[in-house]
This record gives structure tokens, sequence and C-alpha cells, in this order.
């Protein structure tokens, strides 16, 4: 990574003139939660954080949210094989497993899985209001494994009643039916969000010639919230959410003879709650709630049920707040969870508990600062301690703002409950049997600068780099089972972002990420792209009843695990809306316009291109 990029930004930012004397910045005065767990302006937090609102989400309209993530810097996707089959999500080159992903304060991970993490193929759209992404380890405010945090909040009740009504229909029998409707008053409030999709999919192998058939895909997604206001200060709420998918794949293994198999399918459950009382005082907030989350897979072949998962989370949590000052604030909380797995051989569970403090303090109205710590205690991999530092430096510059930014964190992981019992099974063996898996542990830097202008001009750069530390792996060569490296794995870069408007109500934005990333063995690590680059460009006139977007997202030098290059490519979508009427919106998108022809994973074909329409009625 060359140090020289960040000041030639630098240099940039400070040339552009200053737009609009008589305005101010709103990008700067957004409320964001995900980096200290508490309701902050974003021109007072040091990390770094994507926000995806609703009227973006809507705009681009994209089934599945793994495609909507994509679109943010340093966040990359593998997908094997098109709608439903297992995804990675990547943040700034780590593991899938290593993202936290919480629905309305959820934690959605799978226990059930190899690796504890979420199951972003599984994530629908539709009814989702608002994402954040948080980048870099983040053991501070969200324990072990949390290498980068996505908070997604669905629909918010409001006053009265409202909601809408959408179907959607396109290639590959796609259909989608959903609606999301809610109510409320000063006192109780709630939104129910239904979204049933099913899609014919495609062969998902180039490897499948017997039976050469499509490997199709289905989710039935019930999600509801309700709060009461028993006063001003305090605040109930449930949350319950239901997902069940069922998935047709290739390449699996018969029962009975071990054979390969291209009929193969499985079955994905669960069933998550959470409660949580809140109070709202001048100087402090409480919060109280507890969660659980259970996830169940069954796979077959030809129909015939072989391998079962079954895994639960619950979590108990304290999160509080105290604000003296407008100076300074203290947050602090304390969470215990339980994690367990069965899939027929192994039985296991494990406790954690937590406890975190972090001060924040200003200076004026141009640095804001943060330092906290965290103590976890691991029942079987005992205490780990984790650190965040954080600043943020404003300088007024005309009636634009420029924006000095960085922040140091680490965090761990500790094997997972898997990968131990595989280790110990009759499964393994030499060197991977009995070998004694240790916690990885994570650091992060990272330092940036961003100029917001008054007119919604924003543009960034910023410099990260990350490591972890003991990283456990699959042997991959000997397959005898999990190994632990003896080095640092690297991942480091650049992230640049800008938003521009432009003249007839055209707007560009575009973000590009350098990724370099190294395993501990001094090899590339694998399906990390170098270069990942996206730009869209929308339009929409104040009087204008339609709305075009275009949006281009570009891959390049990403490796397989023998070293050999994975396809790079650039793949453009087009999307429409048009209201016909009060209430009534009709609107269309084509996948892949160009009809480009790449794999993410070697063998796993992505879906050419692909028109859907369909129709909306908001009340």
């Amino acid at each position: 990574m060359k140090p020289h990029a960040l000041a030639s930004a630098v240099a940039l930012l400070t040339t552009l003139p200053a737009w609009g004397a008589d305005q101010n910045p709103q990008q700067l005065e957004e409320i964001v939660i995900s980096s200290s767990r508490i309701a902050m302006p974003l021109r007072e937090v040091g990390t770094s954080i994507s926000v995806i609102d609703a009227g973006e989400i809507r705009a681009r309209g994209f089934i599945s949210l793994q495609d909507i993530l994509r679109s943010q810097p340093s966040v990359a996707v593998s997908n094997n094989g098109g709608p439903g089959k297992v995804s990675s999500l990547r943040i700034r080159g780590e593991e899938a497993y290593r993202t936290r992903i919480l629905v309305d304060g959820i934690d959605i991970s799978d226990t059930s899985a190899p690796q504890v993490g979420p199951r972003v193929e599984q994530l629908l759209s539709s009814g989702v209001q608002r994402v954040e992404i948080l980048r870099g380890p983040q053991g501070l405010m969200y324990g072990a494994d949390a290498g980068g945090v996505i908070n997604i909040s669905t629909r918010a009740p409001g006053d009265g009643f409202g909601g809408d009504l959408s179907a959607e229909s396109g290639r590959y029998g796609s259909q989608q039916f959903a609606a999301n409707i809610g109510a409320g008053n000063a006192t109780v409030d709630g939104n129910l969000s239904l979204t049933d999709y099913r899609s014919d999919g495609f062969n998902s192998r180039t490897t499948d010639t017997d039976p050469a058939d499509d490997d199709g895909y289905d989710n039935t997604t019930v999600h509801a919230r309700g709060g009461w206001n028993v006063s001003e200060q305090l605040r109930l709420e449930l949350v319950a959410r239901d997902v069940d998918g069922d998935n047709a794949y290739d390449g699996c293994f018969t029962n009975d003879t071990f054979a390969p198999s291209n009929r193969c399918s499985d079955s994905f459950s669960q069933q998550s709650w959470r409660a949580a009382a809140s109070f709202r005082g001048e100087q402090l907030q409480h919060e109280l709630a507890y969660s659980y989350n259970k996830t169940e897979r069954q796979y077959f072949t030809a129909g015939l049920p072989g391998f079962g998962t079954e895994g639960t989370l619950e979590r108990v949590s304290y999160l509080g707040s105290y604000a003296p000052a407008d100076s300074l604030q203290l947050v602090y909380g304390v969470d215990h969870e339980e994690q367990t797995l069965d899939d027929g051989t192994f039985d296991t569970e494990r406790d954690q508990t937590g406890i975190y403090l972090e001060y924040q303090g200003r200076i004026g109205d141009k640095l804001y600062f943060t330092a906290g710590g965290r103590y976890d205690d691991n029942e079987d991999f005992g205490s780990h301690d984790s650190y965040r530092v954080s600043a943020a430096y404003l300088v007024p510059v005309g009636a634009s703002e420029l924006k000095f930014k960085g922040a140091w964190s680490t965090g761990f992981r500790a094997p997972s409950l898997y990968e131990i019992a595989y280790n110990n099974s009759f499964f393994a063996f030499p060197p991977a049997a009995g070998a004694n898996l240790q916690e990885e542990r994570s650091e992060g830097l990272d330092l940036g600068v961003g100029w917001y202008g008054p007119t919604g001009l924003l543009l960034e750069a910023i410099l990260f780099e990350q490591t972890v530390e003991n990283e456990i792996f699959f042997d991959l060569a000997g397959y005898s089972g999990y190994l632990q490296g003896s080095g640092d794995s690297d991942s480091s870069g650049v992230e640049l972002i800008a938003e521009l408007p432009l003249p007839l109500q055209l707007r560009l934005q575009g973000n590009y990420t350098y990724n370099d990333t190294d395993t501990a063995a001094g090899g590339h690590r694998v399906y990390r792209p170098r270069h990942l680059a996206n730009l869209g460009l929308q339009w929409q006139a104040l009087s204008s009843p339609l709305a075009l977007g275009l949006q281009l997202r570009a891959s390049r030098d990403a490796r397989e695990f023998d070293g050999s290059a994975v396809d790079s490519y650039e793949v453009l979508d087009l999307n429409a809306r048009y209201t016909l009427a009060a209430g009534f919106e009709v609107y269309g998108r084509i996948e892949n316009l160009l009809d480009e022809d790449y794999q993410e994973i070697p063998s796993y074909r992505s879906s050419a291109r692909a028109a859907y329409a369909g129709l909306r009625y908001s009340f």
C-alpha cells in the first residue's frame, strides 16, 4: 500500500471550491448507530461506515439483499450459482464468518455451520428500510467474530395505517409477492412484512450434464416488530422473524455409496425473536434485551435426507450510556450468550460473557474522540481483551467541511464448536487430528479524509490495514481437518468514495477499492478481488413520474486455491420506475444488461441477461 495515495487525495480535496456559501453539508448530520451502538451524528464518528437508505434499496430493486450490499466499498460477494446458493460476503477481504449481521438487533448467525456466521444468501431486500455497514474489526462493541458489522433495520412503524403491496416476475420463472403493513399511534405501533419468492433458477454448475437441470430456490420470510410506549421515557419492543428456504444445487454425494451426484437440495429454517425494554432519560439511557435464534438445515440427495444440523444462539444484553455534559459520554454494557450445535454426530455448547466501556469526548465543535476496552470470558478459551480508539477532526472550508478521521481496533474469534469437534472426531487424521486450536486475534487500522459539500457533494479517501493472527483454515491439501497458521494474514488497501450532483437532475455515485491480501504463508487469499469498483448514475426530475438508474459493477484480479485467476468481469444493470397514479408504481430492471459471461467461483454459473417487472401499490 502506497502512503502517497492519501496525500494525493487530500491535495485533490483541498483544491475543490466551496459550493453554495449559504448552505451546510447535510451528510455529516446523518444519525448512525452501528459505531458505538447508540445514536451519533456522522460528524462525530471516526470509524468507517456506509449507509444504504430505503430510497436506494428501492431504486436498485434487487430481490436478494446481498446484491445491494455488494454495491458498497470493500464489500465483495462470491456466489455459488444463483439465488439461494451458498454465498460469502467479505468486508475488506476478511472471511464471511467474521462478519456480524444484525436484523432489528437480532444476531442471525448460524451456529450450526462449520464456522459461526450469517447466511447472507437467505436475506431478501423486501421490508428492509436501512442498512449500515461498519468496516474493520469491532470486538469492542460486538464481541467475538465481529470482523465487520452489518446492521439492518426493517420498516419502522409510524403513526396511522400504511404500507405497500407488490408483485414481480421475470426470467428464470422468478416471482415475488410482498406485503409490508404498519399501524401505530403515540402509544402502540407495529409492522408486518411478508415476502414469498420463487425461482426456477438455472443450472448452477458447468460440470452438471446429468441431469443438466435448473436449480431453483424458494424463500418465504415473515418479519414482525411492535412497540409499546409505556411512558415518554420507557418503551417495550418485540421483534419476531421466520425464514424458510428450499434450494436445489449441484455437487453432492449419495448417502449409501458416497458417489457424486447433481440431484442435490437443502432446506433452511431460521426462527428468531428479540424482546427489549429501553429507558431514555436526559443523561442516562438503558436497554435490556433478550434474543433467541434457532437455525435448522437439512440436506438431501435424490430426495433422500442425509446430513442435517441444528444450532441455537441465545443472548441476554444490557446497554447503557451516561452523558453528564455535552463534551462527555460513557457507553457501557454487558452481554452473555450461549451457542449450541447438534448435527447428529457432534452435540456441544459454549457460553461467553463480555463487559465493555467506551469514553466519548469532544473539544469544541471540531475534535471528537473515543477510547474503550472490552473483557470477554469464553468458556473454552478463557479471557480476552479488545480495544478501540477513534478520532474525527472537522475543518470548515467555506460552506463545506473537511473531515479527517482514524480508528484502531482489535478483536478475536475462538475456534467454532464444529472446528473443535471435527478435529477431535474420527473424521480427522494427522496433522489436524487432535490439534490444539487457539483463538484468532485481529487488528485493524484505518485513516481517512472526506470533503462534504452543501449540495450533496461527497469525496472520501480511506487507507486501511488489518491482520488476523493464527488464522484457522481447512486442510485442502490433505483434507485432514482444521489447521492453524503460525503468522499473520493481511488485508490492506484504499477505498475511494464519491457522490456528485450533476446538471439535468443527474447524480453520480461511485466507489473503488484496492485490496491487497496475503496469507500467513505469503500466498493469495482466495476469491478476494484486488480491484472492486461500483459506479451508479441516477436521473429523476422533480416533476417527472419517471426515474432511471444505471449501475456498473466491476471485479478484477481474484485468485483460486491453486493460485489460478478467477474471472474478471463488468456487470451493468438498468432499472426504471414510473408512477402511474397516486400510490401506484410500475418498475422494472434488467440485470447483466450486456450479458457478461463470468464465474465468481470457478465452474459455478452466474445469471445471464435477465429482465424483471413489477407493480407496487403504496397506501
